[in-house]
């Protein structure tokens, strides 16, 4: 028996065993996913293209929550942003039919100021990033679900009940003020 386990643990074929950094490579393959397409995302010279990169950042997004065990989080975001709000994007960019510049395409002046401002968060973002103590799980435990803790902490009058609900009613003023204001241009 002992021979078997053995064998079993081996590598076979020449195939090494990758369970030990297999979760760090795909961690890294994940986040170049959602780094490099929201690059290309915002660097897209046409918004058909600049939404394709928004959705494989999103995707990339969600895989991370996934690896991260928050598997109520990485479905979320799938449903709510790939499922809603990209394809929202998409259709009313497509069945819109104005000109550049009614939508604000129209060519930038300048990129110095968006290349400096990048440059600076970038740099207080890897600033941060290396000063903060990352704690370290030993060993993962089972899994746990989420949805249940969440579900607790939304509707929990003594948890996140009144800010959840006033971010309800922040969005729909926003909604009816956007609305509003759409309307004005309209018919002016």
């Amino acid at each position: 028996m002992s021979a078997l386990l053995d064998h079993l643990q081996r590598p076979t074929l020449g195939i090494p065993d990758l369970t030990a950094v297999l979760p760090e490579i795909l961690f890294y393959g994940f986040a170049l996913v959602a780094v490099g397409s929201a690059m290309a995302a915002a660097m897209a010279p046409k918004i058909v293209h600049a939404a394709f990169g928004l959705m494989a950042t999103f995707f990339g997004v969600a895989a991370l929550y996934a690896m991260l065990g928050a598997d109520f989080v990485a479905f979320s975001q799938i449903i709510v942003y790939v499922g809603g709000i990209l394809v929202l994007l998409v259709f009313g960019v497509l069945l819109t039919a104005r000109t550049e510049a009614s939508l604000g395409l129209e060519k930038a002046t300048t990129k110095n100021f968006a290349i400096i401002a990048g440059g600076l968060l970038f740099a207080v973002l890897v600033f941060a990033i290396g000063g903060t103590t990352w704690p370290v799980a030993n060993a993962p435990g089972e899994p746990e679900p989420t949805t249940e803790a969440i579900g607790r902490a939304f509707l929990d009058p003594e948890g996140m009940l009144i800010p959840f609900e006033l971010a309800s009613v922040l969005l729909l003023a926003a909604l009816v003020g956007a609305a509003y204001l759409a309307r004005r241009r309209r018919d002016a």
